[in-house]
């Protein structure tokens, strides 16, 4: 097997025989391109190859290029497609080593072509003898062979990508003036289809060259080598535009979704993108299929992965920083949605400590999470967001709505598992689905220290203390373990534990205290805890006190039902179980009965 720098040899010696070719050497151009995608692969910099990079780099663009008002790589990328296959059809028909550019993106690929063997008679004859003495054998092997295939062939179809040509949209006021608009939007609709995994979409020059042609969609569909065909038209009226657009099914010429847009000529750019993303993402949505390949700068997308990276960011401090950091990606692109996704996670996770929400970050969140959505429909955190958002308004059938989309677009999500436990299921007393939930999660995601946490939470308020511990222990979690550890009966094992907590008021300090028979150093604990209020609840409950215990989960009220519905569910206030006037509280913060 060849190493790693003799791939990258043979592929730079390779580079070097395309670009000495009579359609490369008279084209500085494509060329340069060439080099400069190739080089950067091999010195493992794809993270380099985006249009803004490219824009500036190889074609001298200015720090400020904006791809929507010039496609200058776009254009100039499928011109090296092109040069590239003539290449390989002609002088480049004999290379072992292909170069590609793959649609959809800069990074080339390389691949390797086998040479055809040379077959001597003499070995054919000796091949003959042989072929005649195992024929049968052969033949049985050939029907299983042959079964093997058809089953790899059919999951093949069923995982193929969806081949998709879009044709020029039609200028129907027939104002020439005009027609630049629907090229524009024709161009917009191509390349925001062209970053959907699992949609092969042809190529502008291929969908322009149909354009005043009369056809059929099912001539469009065999020229165009497309399953599916997008066509529609442009109606402007002053300075109102109207859009009619449909997905037309090539083989019996079926509409399958069909689109009207209408807008006002603003910003022409701006909605020519916004246009273009909508029937995009409702293709998607009908279609089923295909994940969003996100284009960005290298310096939001840099931001981007700092903010993801940021630890512990289900607690307050480390989700308003990544809240800031969220925020400064959207102001480098508006347009990415997974920013907006984690922006309306990192509300979500503050507002959900114990901490009071503020009226414009509860706002934001929900704006933050509604962008998401509008801009990919399919974006699994982006539904996760809506979840929480729909939780703090206690919509929770439109919340856990949310939660099961998000899993079910991304099943490998344990955050959106977690989430749907802790502020749906547990709150609702639908504990052991908590459970179930949160073991569904380890199993696609054993190592995460926030999944063992969750499950361990889950199981507490089953009552299943020593498997709790366990996962407590994974999570290497101390207010875990300590909460185990007291509904054990290690009180002062416990109360180690939480000494051990950076907070100078350990939430569960008091509740042991006053489990533990220490009145006075329980209650000046509550009193020195105040105004947290359910810090207080639960030294009361540690003491055993349904007055002043109820008065505080009251006052915790304003914090939402879903830290109320927790409480209440769980293990430490289970005495107040009964009690007329739990009932009363969680009408008053929308609990269901």
């Amino acid at each position: 097997m060849p190493s790693l720098e003799g791939e990258a040899q043979a592929a730079r010696q390779q580079l070097e025989r395309v670009l000495e070719s009579a359609g490369f050497s008279r084209n500085e151009r494509l060329s340069r391109f060439l080099r400069f995608v190739v080089e950067r692969h091999l010195d493992s910099k794809d993270h380099e190859l985006k249009e803004s990079v490219i824009a500036i780099e190889v074609f001298g663009r200015r720090p400020d290029f904006d791809s929507r008002l010039d496609p200058v790589v776009r254009t100039e990328a499928a011109r090296l497609r092109a040069r590239l296959n003539e290449y390989y059809i002609k002088e480049g028909q004999g290379d072992a080593l292909v170069i590609e550019l793959p649609k959809g993106g800069y990074v080339p690929r390389f691949r390797t072509v086998e040479q055809p063997q040379v077959v001597t008679p003499i070995a054919e004859y000796t091949r003959a003898r042989f072929r005649a003495r195992f024929w049968v054998s052969l033949g049985l092997a050939g029907l299983v062979i042959g079964l093997g295939v058809a089953g790899w062939w059919w999951i093949q179809q069923r995982s193929a990508p969806i081949a998709i040509a879009v044709l020029p949209l039609e200028n129907t006021g027939h104002a020439p003036a005009n027609d630049y608009f629907a090229a524009g939007l024709t161009d917009e609709l191509i390349r925001n289809l062209s970053i959907i995994d699992r949609l092969a979409v042809r190529s502008r020059t291929s969908s322009f060259g149909m354009k005043g042609k009369p056809r059929s969609i099912r001539e469009a569909g065999e020229q165009l080598q497309a399953d599916y065909i997008l066509e529609g038209s442009v109606l402007r009226s002053g300075p109102q535009f109207r859009i009619n657009v449909q997905l037309v099914r090539v083989r019996d010429d079926f509409p399958l979704w069909s689109g009207t847009y209408e807008a006002e000529l603003t910003d022409i750019f701006a909605m020519q993108e916004e246009i273009s993303r909508g029937i995009v993402n409702n293709l998607r949505l009908k279609l089923g299929q295909g994940r969003r390949r996100y284009e960005t700068s290298i310096e939001a997308y840099d931001l981007y992965l700092h903010a993801r990276a940021l630890p512990n960011q289900r607690s307050r401090e480390p989700a308003l920083k990544a809240a800031g950091l969220y925020q400064q990606v959207i102001a480098k692109d508006p347009s990415f949605a997974p920013a907006y996704a984690g922006l309306a996670a990192a509300y979500a996770a503050i507002s959900s400590q114990g901490f009071r929400d503020h009226d414009d970050e509860l706002m934001q969140m929900r704006t933050a999470a509604e962008k998401a959505i509008l801009m990919d429909p399919l974006l699994s955190e982006a539904h996760q967001a809506l979840g929480n958002v729909y939780s703090r308004d206690g919509q929770w059938a439109h919340s856990e709505e949310s939660f099961r989309r998000a899993i079910a677009l991304e099943p490998s999500n344990s955050l959106a598992y977690s989430d749907l436990t802790l502020v749906v299921l547990l709150p609702l007393g639908r504990i052991d689905e908590g459970v179930h939930e949160m073991q569904i999660a380890e199993k696609a995601d054993p190592l995460s220290p926030w999944v063992q946490s969750s499950l361990a939470w889950a199981l507490l308020s089953a009552g299943r203390y020593q498997e709790a511990a366990k996962h407590c222990e994974q999570a290497a979690e101390t207010r875990c373990l300590g909460r185990a550890r007291l509904e054990q009966g290690k009180i002062e094992e416990a109360m180690k534990l939480f000494a051990k907590e950076a907070n100078p008021y350990p939430q569960y300090l008091g509740y042991a205290y006053g489990l533990a028979g220490r009145r006075e150093e329980a209650e000046r604990f509550a009193a020195a805890a105040a105004p947290n209020a359910f810090t207080q609840a639960l030294t009361f409950a540690g003491l055993g006190d349904k007055d002043r215990t109820l008065e505080a989960l009251d006052r915790m009220a304003s914090l939402g039902a879903v830290r109320v519905g927790r409480a209440l569910n769980s293990p430490e206030f289970a005495f107040l179980r009964g009690d007329l006037r739990v009932k009363a509280l969680r009408k008053k913060v929308g609990l269901p009965e």
